[in-house]
């Protein structure tokens, strides 16, 4: 496993039941913000891993965006976050209400620039 599918997976691990991220939003935690589309990749890779809830990430609008023939997948994610207290409408939930917000030692933990660090806090609203 890289360091990038490692990290990947810690972020997910630590968003609490009720509460999702977006694609976007690790990537910027990892340091790498255009690095959406490769988190999608790893989330595609790690799926199968016991215990770990791929379906806390969703696209920044707060739509689930599962594609292909994955019909059933975004069946089974938009399940697990209403289990979860989610409320869903037609696959899209409101991100401003669920948005799970890190602490600051969190982010710090990843070792990311102070500065860096206060910059992805206030484009998601935690400042």
């Amino acid at each position: 496993m890289t360091a990038f599918q490692s990290s990947v997976l810690l972020i997910v691990q630590r968003i609490p039941a009720g509460k999702v991220v977006s694609y976007g939003q690790i990537a910027a935690y990892l340091g790498t913000p255009r690095a959406a589309r490769q988190v999608g990749w790893v989330l595609r890779s790690m799926s199968g891993l016991p215990n770990f809830p791929w379906w806390r990430v969703l696209n920044n609008s707060g739509r689930i965006t599962i594609k292909n023939d994955q019909l059933d997948a975004a069946k089974l994610q938009k399940e697990l976050l209403e289990a979860e207290g989610v409320a869903i409408n037609n696959l899209e939930l409101d991100m401003r209400h669920y948005r799970f917000r890190p602490n600051t030692d969190l982010l710090l933990s990843l070792r990311l620039d102070p500065d860096y660090i206060q910059g992805v806090l206030s484009k998601y609203d935690m400042a």
